[in-house]
């Protein structure tokens, strides 16, 4: 345990280039004081750790120093194998590179190693297409692979984007950002960007052609994205045209409500032992997707409008089938 912890130190600092002693212990899930002689015993090995004091301080490698840390044990590569299997990365675009570089790893495994890990991948199964009763889990929308490709492009070599977007209820336009990450959320994949220097997320599935400029991206260099991402939701929840709906609900569909709704603002219990929560729709279509959803498992109980609403497609579907067809 303690080689492995020591082999992660040395590829934190060569990733990172210098970390302070306990930005080192988060990462490593240990105690400072444990860094500290781990350090010590690094240096004593011979690896070119040096320390460097101030507010800015840390520790860090010798410019230049390369060694060769190619050893995985067992649970290394079968995590890899493991993330290999979930949809990520065929929604950036990268599932042929990552099942060749899956091969790769399982390749250099020791013989031994590689059959056990084969064995135990097997066993595992992550992200199924369908669930048990056979509804599709995967998003049906597929993004056409040259756009992926010239999409992360551009957002790796922090180049400017061309993107031919087609907006909701808009026709497709020529857009020119600055595009900063990609993230992916419930099976859609988001470019976050900045165009005329105003944030923008555009859904990939979107955008109908896209091409990456010579002149670079202006855009910071570094960048906290799952920061960014959580600040554009919070921004996108307090703007727009949300609905805030009181509803009850049968706590074994709980989840199902608080999963699409954009906000839970408060909850209790009503004397009936369901939940009682008031929650926030992206708008009024919004809302009345969610709850006739769940049919009879949930109850808007307040705006009127929103019963009105489901009072009236219900009557509407009842008097469908009221006689045979």
């Amino acid at each position: 345990m303690r080689a492995d912890r020591l082999v992660s130190l040395v590829l934190l600092l060569r990733q990172h280039g210098r970390l302070s002693a306990s930005a080192l212990a988060r990462e490593l899930e240990v105690s400072t004081r444990t860094v500290l002689r781990d350090v010590e015993a690094l240096s004593t090995a011979g690896v070119p750790i040096y320390a460097e004091r101030g507010r800015h301080g840390g520790f860090a490698l010798l410019p230049g120093f390369r060694t060769e840390l190619t050893g995985l044990n067992h649970d290394e590569a079968l995590a890899l194998l493991v993330v290999g299997s979930r949809r990520g990365a065929q929604a950036f675009g990268l599932g042929p590179a990552l099942a060749s570089a899956m091969r790769k790893v399982v390749d250099a495994l020791p013989e031994g190693s590689r059959a056990s890990a084969a064995g135990a991948v097997q066993r595992l199964l992550v992200d199924p297409e369908t669930d048990l009763l056979e509804r599709r889990l995967v998003a049906e929308e597929v993004v056409p692979t040259p756009v992926v490709a010239e999409v992360r492009r551009a957002v790796f070599a922090g180049s400017r984007l061309r993107i031919h977007y087609a907006a909701a209820e808009q026709p497709p336009a020529w857009r020119t950002v600055d595009p900063i990450g990609l993230v992916t959320a419930r099976d859609q994949v988001y470019l976050l960007a900045t165009r005329s220097g105003a944030d923008r997320t555009y859904r990939l599935s979107r955008v109908l052609a896209a091409e990456a400029l010579p002149e670079p991206a202006r855009r910071p260099d570094r960048v906290d994205l799952a920061g960014v991402w959580r600040e554009r939701g919070r921004r996108f929840r307090a703007g727009g045209q949300q609905i805030t709906v009181l509803v009850r609900v049968n706590p074994a569909r709980r989840a199902e409500l608080v999963g699409t709704a954009v906000a839970v603002h408060s909850e209790d219990t009503g004397p009936d032992g369901w939940p009682r929560l008031e929650v926030s729709f992206q708008d009024a279509r919004h809302a009345e997707w969610a709850l006739w959803r769940l049919a009879a498992d949930a109850e808007a109980l307040e705006p009127q409008w929103l019963r009105t609403s489901l009072r009236d497609r219900a009557a509407t579907l009842a008097a469908r089938y009221a006689t045979p067809s």
